[in-house]
């Protein structure tokens, strides 16, 4: 069975979620959408994904640009058995009539709230939740990144509480317009969104956050503070643990010999150097990287570091959404294998 996906806003994430829709055997896309012929239409169309514009009015500007268009939105969704909503946040949820009105299942990004949307979603946490259901919120990157690290400390040792400061980058690489440039700004509300955003897709976990923009696109860093319920023997069983968990990578922040990697990479630009030679579709890293060397288990207490490349960490995600919605595949370990797999990630 071939699902029948849409992609409603081919920016960003939605170039990515379009691809990685592509390399699975049981999905297919049947178009994206845009509102300017920007760079990406024109990249849709080298793709050869049907381009359809929101508005009917739009589709001139595109044919003089030389882009063809299939159609408006509406006539997408027509065809398609879900969309995967990757319009700008917070104007997303906007087009929950029109897709209950088109009978068809719809995802969003975090960058919509949890509320009107009901479901919010973690393949590692919480596919269960999903399953089957009509609605439903692929959480943030940073909780994406949270729930990974945290949810096994969870199973394994239970945590009673965490602390967490979120160190975020000011823009994608590919945004120009967005600062600041030359100064870092804290996140005054406390806490920041994303430890609610946590407690959608871990129910109970007890999570404070805080966080800062600083003048980088790279990646987001998170500095973690983590009371468990029951202390692990040592820093080595957490790594094993962690180690064994999908989407979750270690590094070396210093070169180690004794390591099995012996890979330096001690910032966010050299693990997205490295990034750049696994081959992957635009150069991502779906994992959360996890620095070894800063593990440490001080009175009582896990101190760690990860880092999130904020474009691409939830797209294995959406890929899963899929599957969980559309009943395709009932275990959430089966499905992430099936996606990481499809998209190379070890």
């Amino acid at each position: 069975m071939s699902i029948k996906v849409a992609i409603n806003g081919y920016g960003t994430i939605g170039k990515r979620v379009a691809d990685a829709v592509s390399r699975q055997d049981d999905m297919q896309i049947i178009g994206v959408s845009k509102t300017k012929p920007s760079f990406e239409a024109f990249a849709a169309q080298e793709n050869n994904y049907p381009l359809f514009v929101a508005k009917a009015e739009q589709e001139s500007a595109f044919n003089e640009a030389g882009i063809s268009i299939a159609g408006t939105v509406a006539d997408m969704l027509a065809d398609a058995d879900i969309v995967v909503d990757c319009t700008p946040g917070k104007l997303g949820v906007n087009n929950k009539e029109m897709y209950s009105k088109a009978g068809v299942k719809a995802i969003w990004q975090g960058g919509e709230k949890h509320d009107p949307i009901g479901t919010s979603f973690n393949a590692l946490t919480n596919y269960d939740d999903s399953y089957g259901a009509d609605f439903v919120r692929v959480v943030s990157c940073n909780t994406t990144g949270l729930a990974r690290t945290l949810y096994p400390l969870e199973v394994n040792w239970g945590v009673d509480n965490v602390k967490a400061v979120m160190v975020r980058r000011s823009a994608d690489p590919g945004d120009s317009k967005r600062g600041p440039i030359n100064s870092i700004e804290p996140v005054l509300n406390v806490p920041s969104h994303h430890g609610p955003d946590v407690k959608t897709v871990i129910k109970g976990m007890n999570i404070q956050t805080m966080a800062v923009k600083v003048p980088t696109t790279l990646m987001h860093v998170h500095c973690n503070i983590v009371q468990m319920k029951n202390i692990p023997d040592d820093v080595n069983s957490i790594l094993e643990v962690w180690e064994n968990t999908p989407r979750v990578a270690l590094v070396d922040g210093v070169f180690n010999t004794s390591s099995t990697s012996v890979k330096s990479m001690p910032g966010t630009a050299e693990i997205m150097e490295f990034a750049r030679g696994l081959g992957r579709d635009f150069s991502d890293l779906n994992e959360i990287a996890v620095w070894k060397d800063g593990v440490h288990l001080v009175d009582g207490l896990l101190y760690y570091y990860q880092a999130i490349h904020q474009e691409s960490d939830v797209i294995p995600e959406n890929i899963d959404a899929i599957r969980a919605m559309c009943e395709l595949e009932k275990d959430n370990m089966k499905s992430m294998l099936k996606t990481n797999q499809a998209l190379g990630i070890n």
